[in-house]
């Protein structure tokens, strides 16, 4: 980013995260802690010079009161995401259509910025049941910003739909030579493997909005 040192870089990029994962600013000895700087008046000379040139708003009279701006002084443009269901064993998910995206249902919403959603045209999101990925910071009841897509590569967070258990998953997946692996983030649970043929990829994780 034009203009800013490391240091307010890595200030901005931990604001971005902290009010995406909580829902609200960090204090400024979050800040501190988190960006592993000396003190929080080194933290607030570089808030101030943050505010200065446009990339955020503060309100000194009260706590934790940071607003993250465009650059320019402005609110960065949100985006409305559909979520159109959970992602739980028992039901595949209904990935809108190329076709039927136009008529899609957004009563149900959460509003993201476009970084959250990496310039895909066809998103989605879904909150989640269950603890099978709770070591990569997906929470029961969080909320996952999806890509509307059929394919992976090894490694990603999708929402897989297993054909013949009938059930539908959130596991990182792992293409092997002869199997799938579906691989948790907690440590008490064991990989699914299963046939290339059984595995149906309904979405891919772009990012996750902590409701904790």
């Amino acid at each position: 980013m034009k203009g800013l040192s490391d240091k307010q870089q890595r200030i901005l990029e931990f604001l971005r995260q902290f009010i995406r994962e909580k829902d609200y600013p960090p204090s400024i000895r979050d800040i501190q802690l988190g960006c592993k700087i000396s003190s929080t008046s080194v933290v607030d000379y570089n808030l101030k010079a943050l505010e200065r040139l446009g990339h955020i708003r503060r309100d000194r009279e009260v706590s934790r009161a940071i607003e993250l701006l465009d650059g320019s002084g402005r609110r960065p443009q949100s985006i409305p995401i559909p979520i159109i269901g959970t992602i739980a064993a028992g039901q595949p998910i209904p990935v809108p259509t190329a076709e039927s995206w136009s008529s899609i249902d957004y009563d149900n919403i959460v509003e993201v910025t476009p970084d959250m959603t990496e310039g895909k045209e066809h998103v989605y999101a879904l909150e989640v049941k269950g603890t099978s990925m709770i070591d990569a910071l997906v929470n029961d009841g969080d909320i996952v910003i999806m890509e509307a897509t059929s394919s992976a590569e090894n490694g990603d967070m999708v929402a897989a739909w297993l054909k013949k258990e009938g059930e539908a998953t959130l596991k990182r997946i792992y293409f092997e030579e002869d199997r799938v692996r579906l691989q948790p983030a907690n440590s008490t649970m064991e990989p699914i493997y299963t046939t290339h043929d059984n595995v149906e990829v309904q979405g891919r994780v772009l990012t996750t909005i902590s409701r904790r």
